[in-house]
C-alpha cells in the first residue's frame, strides 16, 4: 500500500458519525448487519422487531442504542413507538416482513390486500409516524426482491406486489422530499431466514449459486448492508431502485 492510500484510509470520517438509524427487522440477518455496518461508520442505532429475546442479543453483538419489540404490521404499534423515540431520526430501514406464496384462486378478498399492499402499508405507516423527527437529507430505505419479477405459478401474486414497489418509492420519495426515499431489491441472500426456509437443501443452493453467479459467490447480508449505509450517507440518491442479486436474474 502506498503512502497516500495509507494516509487516506487513515483520515477516512465515518459517513453517519453522530446520526441515528432505525433499523425495523433488525435483530438478524440484514437489519442486523445494516445495524453493524452502520455502528462502523459512526452512527447510533435503535433496534426494531418482534422478538425481545432475539432483539436483546442482536443489541448486545452492535452496541445498539435501544431496542423495541412491536409487530411492524401494526399501524397502532408504529405510531407508538416512533412517538416514543426522541428525535432526530436520520435513516430508517424495513427488513420486516416477507413474500406471501400462495396459488391465486387459494387466496380471498383480504389475503389479495395483504399480499399486494402488505410492503407498502407498512412503509406508509412508518413514513407518516417518523416524518416530523427526520432531518432534510436524511432517509428511508425499503426492501424487496429479484425473484418476484419471474411471472410463475409458484409465486402467486408476489410478482404483482413486487411490481408495485419501484414506483410507490419514486412516489413516495417526491411526497416526503427533502427526505429521502429508496428501495433495495435483493436476490437469495445467505442469511437465517434464508437457511430456515431451505433446511437440508440449503448447502445445494448455495453451490448452484456459487457455480452460476456471475460473481462467481453467494450474496450475503454484509453485501447488502454496505448497500443500504451506502443509500443512508449519499444525499444525492432518491426514488431508485437498487438491485444487488450477483446478477441471479440474468442466469
Amino acid at each position: 500500500m502506498t503512502t497516500a492510500a495509507t494516509t487516506a484510509s487513515v483520515g477516512h470520517e465515518p459517513a453517519l458519525l453522530g446520526q441515528t438509524v432505525v433499523l425495523i427487522g433488525g435483530s438478524a440477518g440484514i437489519g442486523l448487519e445494516t445495524a453493524r455496518r452502520a455502528r462502523r461508520e459512526g452512527a447510533e442505532v435503535v433496534l426494531a422487531a418482534r422478538n425481545p429475546q432475539r432483539l436483546e442479543q442482536a443489541a448486545l453483538a452492535v452496541g445498539a442504542r435501544s431496542t423495541a419489540a412491536f409487530d411492524a404490521t401494526d399501524p397502532a404499534a408504529i405510531r407508538r413507538f416512533f412517538d416514543d423515540l426522541p428525535g432526530p431520526i436520520d435513516h430508517i430501514l424495513i427488513t420486516a416482513g416477507g413474500p406471501t406464496y400462495t396459488p391465486l384462486l387459494e387466496l380471498n378478498a383480504e389475503q389479495v390486500g395483504t399480499t399486494l399492499g402488505d410492503h407498502v402499508v407498512m412503509a406508509l405507516d412508518v413514513a407518516r409516524s417518523a416524518i416530523g423527527k427526520m432531518p432534510p437529507g436524511g432517509s428511508l430505505v425499503l426492501m424487496d426482491g429479484t425473484g418476484g419479477r419471474r411471472i410463475s405459478r409458484q409465486l402467486g401474486l408476489s410478482s404483482a406486489a413486487t411490481a408495485v414497489l419501484p414506483p410507490f418509492t419514486a412516489t413516495l420519495a417526491l411526497e416526503l422530499a427533502p427526505v429521502r426515499v429508496n428501495l433495495i431489491a435483493a436476490g437469495f441472500v445467505d442469511t437465517p431466514l434464508s437457511a430456515s426456509l431451505l433446511g437440508d437443501d440449503l448447502g445445494a443452493r448455495r453451490e448452484q449459486l456459487r457455480s452460476t453467479l456471475p460473481i462467481g459467490r453467494v450474496v450475503g447480508p454484509e453485501d447488502v448492508a454496505a448497500l443500504a449505509v451506502h443509500l443512508m450517507a449519499n444525499t444525492a440518491l432518491t426514488g431508485a431502485t437498487y438491485d444487488i442479486d450477483g446478477g441471479q436474474q440474468f442466469v
